[in-house]
Order: C-alpha cells, then sequence, then structure tokens
C-alpha cells in the first residue's frame, strides 16, 4: 500500500495530454461510421517509487542493462534490476587508504565495466580512478590516469568482452582528450601491470570530446586508424592546425549535460540534446555531411527554461519525441516537435532533493534518484499524440505514419489535406483523397458540382467505388450507375456535335470501356445488366451495347438474336468462336435442323470439351424425311465419338445403334457388332435386339446379339431362318463347352437337314464339318423306313472305324501298362538341378518333375501354362489358387481346434492340388503340345511392334 507521502507525488503529478489547444480524442468530423475505440487513457509518463532504503545519501547512480550502480558515500552498491535482492557493497576506502569523494561513476552499455573518477573531499583535487568488472569484486586502480578527475567517457559499442573495455575516449576536467584501453589485471597477483595496456593524449583543447562546455558544443569527424594505437589519434590530428567546429551558447551554467537519443539498442544516435543556461537546444545528427559544420542538422530548436524558475536543471534524458528535464523538485517533459509542456511531476521533500535523471541506453527505461529514494519512469506510447502535431504543421505524410493504422486518426488527417488541396485548386488530386475519408458522400459530390469540375467529380466516384467493400452493395450500384451516365452523357455530347471521331471523344470511350473491365464493376453491371441494357439504350449508344453485350459474355442474347433473324451462320460462329458447352447444349437442336453438317463439325471441333451425352436431345430431333442429311450427320458425329474419342457411355451406343438400325445401314451395325469386344460390350444388349427385332432385315445382327448374350441355342435357331453358314458359325462359338457344341450341331442336323430336306447325303457330310457327332448320333433323327441303301458307301468308313476302335482298345491297354509302370518309376533330382522356367535352384519350392527330366518349379509351371489355357481353364486355375491359400490358413487354425478339422482340411487341399495338377501339368511345357501349338504364335506382341522397329532404326 502506498504511502501517504507517495500518494501526494502521484497527485502532484500533472499529465493532461499535449497541450496544442485541442482535445485528447479528436472529434467526429465525418458523416461516414467508423469502428473506433476510445483513445487509451493510460498515462504517458508515470512514476514508481522502488522498494528502497538506502543506509546513506545517494549522491550517483548509473545504469545500464539493467545493471544499476549506486554511490553512497564511501562504497558502491551493485544491484541487478532483474534480481534486486542481490547485491554488492563494496568499500572504496580500502582501495584508497583514505577517505575520498565520488566525482562521477561511468558505466558501459552493457553493464560489464565500472569506471569510477574519486576526488579528496576536502579541496576536491584529483585523488584515483579505479576500475571495476563486473565478474570481479576488486578495485583496479587506473595508474595513468593518476592526477586527472574524469568528466565523461566513450564506451567502445563494438566491444563485447566482459574482462577489457576496447579502446575508448576518456575527457577531463581540464578539457584534455586520451585514448586508452583498459584490461583486468587479476592474471597476475604478485606483480600485476597497469591496467591501462595504453594512455596517450590525442587532443588538447579546453572542452571535451564530443561534450560541452558551459557555452559551446564541439563537434569533430574524420576516420580512425586501423593499425596500431591509439586509433582515434587520425581524427583529432586534423584539428592542430584548423579551427574547431563549435556551436555556442553564451551561459555560465556550472554542469552542462549532453544527452543522445538511440533509435536502436546499437548503431549511431539520430539527434542529440543539450543542457545549456539559456535552456535546452535539440538537433538532428547529419551522417552525411562532407563536413564537420555540417554535422548539425537543420531543425535546431531551443526551449528556453521556465522564467519562473529560480534554480538551474540538474540533468536532461532525451526520448524520440520528448526531452525530460529535471529540477531541484520536479520533472518536466517537453514535446521537441512543438515545445510544449506535456507532463510535470512535482516531487517533495520527504527522501531529500532530487540529484539527478538518467536512462539505461540499453532497456530504455527511465531513472531518477534523491538522496534517499530511487524512481523508475514508464513511457507508454510516447507517439500516440505525435500525429496532431505533424497535422498542424501539414505534413501530412509523417501525420499518417503516426495514426498508427487508428481510422479516426486517418480520416481526420486526409480530409485536413483533400480540404487544403481544393482550396488550393487541386482538384483532381483533391478528389483522390476525399475518395478515401469518410466524409459525406453528397457533401463532396455537391462541392464539385458547384465548382464545375465534373472531371474531378468522376475521378472522386472511381476512386470512392474502388474503396468500397465487396459487401457494400447498394452503394457500389449507385456510383456504377452514376458513373455510366456521365460518361455516356459526355459521349452523347460528343456525338451529337459531330465531335464522334476526335481525340477527346475517343480517350473518353477508351476510358469508359476500361472502367467497365475492372472486375468489381463488372460485377456490378453482371447482377444488373438489366438496367445497364436499358440505360444504355436510352442514350441511344449501339456501339457501346454491343461492346457491353461482349464484356458481359452475354452470347446466349446474341445467339438467340441471330436465330431470331435465321442468321444460323453467325449463331455457329458465335458457338465456336467462344466454345462454352452449355451454348452448344441449348442451341445445337435448332442448328441441327438447319444446318446439320456445320453444327456436327462444330462439335467435332470441340473434341471433348462437349459431352456427348448432352447432345442426344439435339440428335434425336432429326427428321429424316424432310433432310436425310440429319440422319447421316448424327451417326457421322456419334462414329467419331465411338472411334476417335473413344466414349463408352452406353447411351451413346444404343444411339448409334438405333440409327443404323432405322436407317438400314445394315453393313455399318454388323461391322459395328462384330467390332465390339463381347466380354465388356458398350450398349444395352436386351435394348439391341429389341430395335433389331422390330425391324425387318437385321435377323443377322440379332444371331450376333443372342451370341454375344451366351444364346447360342437360339442364335442357331435365328439363323437356320437366315443362313446355314450362320448357323454352323454360331454351332462353333462355345469353345469351351463340347456338350453345348455337339447338341448345337445336333440342332442343325435335325432341323435344317432331316426335318427340312430328309437329306441323308447332306447329314453325312455333316459329319466331316464337326468331331463331335457320329453317325449313331444323328440316326435317331431319320424315319425307321428309310432305305438303308444310303448308308452303303458308309459301310467301308464303318468298317474303318471299327478297325480304329480295336487298335483304340489296344492302345488304352497299353497306355493302362504304361501308367502301373510309371507308378512304381522314379528319377533322381540333385540339389543344384535348376528350374528350366526360371533358372534358379529347384529346391526349396514345390515342382514338377516330367518323364523328359525337364523340371519346373509349380508357381513358374502355372504362370507359363495359363496364357495357353482356355478362359474356363484359366478361371478355374485362379480359383483354385484362391482356395488353396485360404486353406492354409484354415490349417492353422484347425491345428489348434481340433484334429478332424484338420484332417479335412488336408483332404480338400490334397483334392485341390490333383485338380491344379491335372490342369497345369498334363504334359511337359517342352515336349508337349503347347510347344507345338506355339509355333504359330508371334515373337512380338502387336503392341510392341512400333517401339521394336524404332529401335531398329
Amino acid at each position: 500500500m502506498a504511502s501517504l507521502f507517495d500518494q501526494y507525488e502521484q497527485a502532484a503529478s500533472l499529465s493532461s495530454g499535449y497541450m496544442t489547444g485541442k482535445p485528447v480524442i479528436p472529434e467526429m468530423t465525418t458523416a461516414g461510421i467508423i469502428n473506433a475505440n476510445l483513445e487509451d487513457d493510460t498515462p504517458m509518463f508515470s512514476k514508481k517509487r522502488i522498494n528502497f532504503s538506502p543506509s546513506e545519501y545517494v549522491t550517483h547512480m548509473v545504469i545500464s542493462n539493467n545493471k544499476l550502480i549506486l554511490g553512497m558515500g564511501n562504497k558502491i552498491r551493485r544491484i541487478d534490476v532483474t534480481q534486486p535482492e542481490n547485491f554488492d557493497d563494496i568499500d572504496l576506502q580500502k582501495s584508497t587508504g583514505e577517505k575520498a569523494r565520488i566525482y562521477e561513476l561511468f558505466l558501459d552499455r552493457l553493464g560489464d565495466n565500472l569506471l569510477i573518477s574519486l576526488i579528496h573531499p576536502e579541496n576536491n583535487g584529483p585523488l584515483e580512478n579505479i576500475l571495476l568488472f563486473r565478474t570481479s569484486k576488486k578495485l583496479q586502480q587506473c595508474g595513468k590516469m593518476k592526477g586527472h578527475i574524469i568528466s565523461s567517457v566513450a564506451w567502445n559499442p563494438q566491444n563485447s568482452s566482459d574482462n577489457t573495455t576496447g579502446f575508448i575516449l576518456i575527457g577531463t576536467t581540464k578539457g584534455l582528450i586520451f585514448e586508452t584501453e583498459l584490461a583486468s589485471g587479476d592474471d597476475k597477483p604478485f606483480f600485476p601491470s597497469s591496467i591501462e595496456q595504453y594512455f596517450k593524449q590525442v587532443f588538447d583543447i579546453l572542452i571535451l570530446y564530443l561534450q560541452i562546455t558551459s557555452s559551446r558544443l564541439f563537434h569533430f569527424m574524420g576516420n580512425a586508424n586501423t593499425g596500431d594505437p591509439p586509433v582515434l589519434q587520425n581524427v583529432f590530428n586534423y584539428y592542430k592546425d584548423v579551427p574547431e567546429s563549435y556551436i555556442e551558447l553564451p551561459g555560465q551554467l556550472q554542469c552542462s549535460k549532453l544527452n543522445l537519443f538511440y533509435p536502436n539498442n546499437k548503431g549511431l544516435p539520430s539527434s542529440f540534446a543539450w543542457m545549456t543556461e539559456p535552456g535546452v537546444m535539440y538537433a538532428n545528427i547529419n551522417y552525411t555531411a562532407k563536413t564537420p559544420k555540417n554535422l548539425i542538422a537543420n531543425g535546431q530548436k531551443l526551449y528556453p527554461s521556465d522564467k519562473g524558475e529560480t534554480r538551474s536543471p540538474l540533468a536532461i534524458v532525451l526520448t524520440e519525441f520528448h526531452v525530460l528535464v529535471l529540477f531541484h523538485d520536479r520533472l518536466k517533459v517537453i514535446s521537441v516537435l512543438n515545445e510544449q509542456l506535456v507532463f510535470e511531476d512535482i516531487f517533495t521533500e520527504t527522501y531529500g532533493a532530487l540529484k539527478g535523471l538518467i536512462k539505461d541506453p540499453e532497456k530504455g527505461n527511465i531513472w531518477a534518484y534523491s538522496d534517499m529514494a530511487i524512481y523508475r519512469y514508464r513511457v507508454y506510447k510516447e507517439d500516440r499524440f505525435i500525429w496532431e502535431v505533424y497535422l498542424d504543421n501539414n505534413e501530412y505524410g509523417l501525420a499518417k505514419k503516426y495514426c498508427k493504422n487508428d481510422p479516426v486518426k486517418i480520416d481526420k488527417v486526409l480530409t485536413k489535406q483533400a480540404y487544403n488541396l481544393f482550396k488550393e485548386g487541386n482538384y483532381e488530386e483533391s478528389a483522390v483523397i476525399y475518395a478515401q475519408t469518410h466524409t459525406s458522400f453528397e457533401e463532396i459530390a455537391l462541392k464539385f458540382l458547384e465548382a464545375g469540375q465534373e472531371g474531378a467529380l468522376r475521378e472522386f466516384l472511381i476512386k470512392k467505388l474502388k474503396g468500397l467493400k465487396n459487401q457494400d452493395k447498394t452503394q457500389i450500384t449507385m456510383i456504377v450507375m452514376w458513373l455510366m451516365e456521365i460518361y455516356l452523357n459526355e459521349l452523347g455530347v460528343l456525338r451529337t456535335s459531330d465531335r464522334h471521331t476526335s481525340q477527346k471523344f475517343m480517350e473518353l470511350q477508351l476510358e469508359f470501356r476500361n472502367l467497365l473491365k475492372d472486375p468489381r464493376i463488372e460485377k456490378c453491371v453482371s447482377n444488373n445488366r438489366s438496367a445497364v441494357y436499358s440505360l444504355i439504350s436510352n442514350h441511344g449508344d449501339e456501339d457501346n451495347l454491343i461492346y457491353f453485350t461482349n464484356l458481359m459474355k452475354d452470347f446466349e442474347r446474341v445467339i438467340q438474336y441471330n436465330l431470331q433473324h435465321k442468321n444460323y451462320r453467325a449463331a455457329l460462329s458465335v458457338l465456336n468462336e467462344h466454345s462454352r458447352p452449355e451454348l452448344f447444349y441449348q442451341f445445337s437442336p435448332a442448328l441441327m435442323q438447319t444446318n446439320p453438317k456445320e453444327t456436327v463439325d462444330a462439335w467435332i471441333a470441340q473434341d471433348r470439351k462437349l459431352n456427348p451425352v448432352q447432345l442426344i436431345p439435339a440428335l434425336v430431333h432429326y427428321d429424316n424425311r424432310t433432310d436425310p442429311r440429319q440422319g447421316s450427320e448424327a451417326i457421322r458425329y456419334l462414329e467419331y465419338c465411338v472411334d476417335k474419342m473413344g466414349v463408352r457411355d452406353q447411351a451413346i451406343h444404343n444411339y448409334l445403334l438405333t440409327l443404323y438400325a432405322r436407317l438400314q445401314e445394315t453393313e455399318k451395325l454388323m461391322t459395328y457388332l462384330q467390332n465390339q469386344d463381347e466380354t465388356d460390350v458398350p450398349y444395352d444388349q436386351k435394348y439391341a435386339l429389341r430395335i433389331c427385332s422390330e425391324l425387318p432385315g437385321l435377323e443377322k445382327a440379332c444371331v450376333h446379339i443372342y451370341a454375344t448374350m451366351g444364346l447360342y441355342e437360339e442364335a442357331v435357331d435365328l439363323a437356320l431362318k437366315v443362313d446355314i453358314d450362320l448357323a454352323k458359325q454360331n454351332a462353333d462359338r462355345p469353345e469351351d463347352n463340347d456338350d453345348l457344341r455337339k447338341k448345337l450341331w445336333l440342332k442343325l442336323v435335325s432341323k435344317h437337314v432331316v426335318e427340312k430336306k430328309n437329306d441323308i447325303k447332306r447329314a453325312m457330310e455333316f459329319l466331316q464339318e464337326c468331331d463331335l457327332i457320329k453317325i449313331e448320333d444323328i440316326l435317331p433323327f431319320f424315319p425307321d423306313f428309310v432305305t438303308i441303301d444310303h448308308f452303303k458307301k458308309y459301310n467301308q468308313h464303318i468298317e474303318g472305324l471299327k478297325e480304329e476302335m480295336e487298335v483304340a482298345t489296344q492302345s488304352t491297354e497299353e497306355i493302362r501298362g504304361e501308367i502301373q509302370t510309371f507308378r512304381n518309376k522314379y528319377s533322381m533330382v540333385t540339389s543344384q538341378e535348376k528350374c528350366a522356367s526360371c533358372g534358379y535352384p529347384i529346391m526349396g519350392r514345390s515342382f514338377y518333375l516330367f518323364p523328359c527330366k525337364h523340371v519346373f518349379h509349380s508357381i513358374c509351371m502355372v504362370a507359363e501354362v495359363m496364357p495357353h489355357l482356355t478362359p474356363t481353364k484359366m478361371n478355374r486355375v485362379s480359383e483354385i489358387q484362391r482356395q488353396l491359400a485360404a486353406l492354409v490358413g484354415q490349417e492353422d487354425s484347425a491345428s489348434i481346434s481340433s484334429v478332424s478339422l484338420m484332417s479335412a482340411a488336408i483332404s480338400n487341399k490334397d483334392r485341390l492340388n490333383a485338380e491344379l495338377d491335372d490342369l497345369v501339368a498334363s504334359e511337359c511345357l517342352y515336349c508337349g503340345d503347347i510347344m507345338i501349338r506355339s509355333v504359330d504364335i508371334s515373337f512380338l506382341n502387336m503392341s510392341d511392334y512400333p517401339a521394336v522397329l524404332k529401335s531398329w532404326e
């Protein structure tokens, strides 16, 4: 809980914002609605006293990088602000051996090196200069500096070591400047050397380097020496024979102060503040200067001290926009931009007189201290009111920069800028700026209308339109329609005055059309195209009406217009030019009836861009009686879809088949049917059969469809009515089913030869054409009293058959004997034997061994035989392999569950293996019929020919 003294001090602190005669929160001067928050009312400068009760008066204080150093009598206290409970007290008297008084403390930017200048308490004469490193509690005397009182130190900003300072500059009260480098001497405890690596005077004047006297500020510039130290000797050698550059402000202030502002923690300072008797001078540093005289940039300002003050200021601290001036009983904060007092903090004497004001150069915190207290100042958003200062000075760019994207502030800046531009007669530029504000739309428009500035008004509307959001549809529509009215009116005036060929007309026309191309405007007029068509039509501007139609890509309107005026070729031209599939689907039915060839040509030109299925409505509207070309063109397009595009859609194939059938394109129909893969027919077979059955002359097509459906008996029955050879072809089609083939051939013989012609001779000829039927199979189909003489000439043949049967019987007996012999026969297979197919060792996998000594892995044998099997057998082999794979898992589970289940699984597996052996291992792959049949098979597949031929080139 704060003490009464602290509460009194807080009440005495005055912070009423920028004293510019304006409220802190600007008034809303625009008619637009801005979603803005109220200005943050957190104080810009606030003070907090640190909970610290020193045992002695605080005489000196420095801080950098959160390392706080206090001078109290004859001791130094080091405090880490982040851990204030841990501190070191160092007694200075132990080092000097006598009482001493601190003249000044100097701490580098990293807080690592502390240089202490001590004087005699009685005569204020020089005593000692002591160096204290952060990593040590030992005070090290600077022997070469003895006899000098240090008044300023220029630390090396590039130094990062914690046991050396790098080269630095030291200024004394006598006006001398020395260059030196200080290093720790802890590593030589018995015979320590001087901690000054070197110590050399580089300039001899009555003031300090980069510091000030009571009335002058000297500034130097030059190139440093990159060789042996002293490094900065060259900088000062230049001024031995050249008058020094300085700024003089007369006064007798005993303790003048100079403070620099660094935009970043590291780098060069951008500005400085110099405390003198007349006041505080502020200026920027010009690093592009060629001579020392131009080092201080223009814009120097002098803030006179308060006339009511009787005592001089004690210290100053410079921030980016303010200078803090400390007096014996108060702190004043002054803006460096308009010299206004923005904050005043009054102190009581509860904790003694104020002694100093410092800033942590690394962390940016500001500290003040009195005899018995330490205060920390918090700077919060010190640039929050800077925009107003720049706005008062008409510096609009900087004003907008410091608005920090606050819409209220930015709007206020833009409004004033636009207003001043309008007053100066810069109407076009004013219109552009006004469009970015939220000032009343009607008010601005009226201003330009009253001033007769239609061009500026047009510019205002265009820019205003660009600033609107997409959801502001009503405002967008209103502005777009107003803009179009302005353009069309100006174009109409030029046109009626016969100036439609003038440069001004052309430029205005181009500007208007470019405006319509803008994506947002184009979207707006597209949503309101009826009103736009009406507006352009009312102005009688036919050219822009046509342009607008094309811009809107309203090709439907154009095509409809051409169709209404029977300009079919123009309609097709629009379709071809713009390639809009939906327009093809919409207008193709009408165009197919008038220009079928051109329409189909357009479809084919579009290729895959069009979906043929959606063009079927245009195809079904053909009238072959009126124009036979319509049906032919429909077939031409469908053939293109099937043959060139590879369309597999059933509707397309069904309709193509229908057109073939209805237009009596019998040859094309049969070619189409025969070219289809019977295992994957693209048309609906039942639908095709119905269509072909309803129309005369398409029996062959029906036969083919029956056969494709697997209805071979129906195919043969129908073929017998058409062509006996066609019936024979279909009777032979079920290659994998000998029983069905025999049945079909017997049906062919019974119905065609016996029932119709009763031709025994012809029936006997059929025996030569089919090896499945014998004479005894066809005898039952003849009448009981048929003349036997017709069979006499076949007696010899019958006798021959009997002899063949006897030979076959004898061969059978021999084969049985051989089989019995084979059962007891064995062959030897060595472990080095290799598979005749893959070439890998035979052992390790199941294999087949043939009497011819060829041996194959089981997997290799199946893979080699499969291509030579019929489709039915191939499917059965695949099914057996699947079942065998499933049985492996069943055996594993059966071995756990029961012995009976395992026995059943093994029995089933043996049966399947036996069946697989019969299918794939009935003969040797290299010595059996498969090798003989493969003589006619080409070494290359047809698909491989192009690649092989190319490799031979």
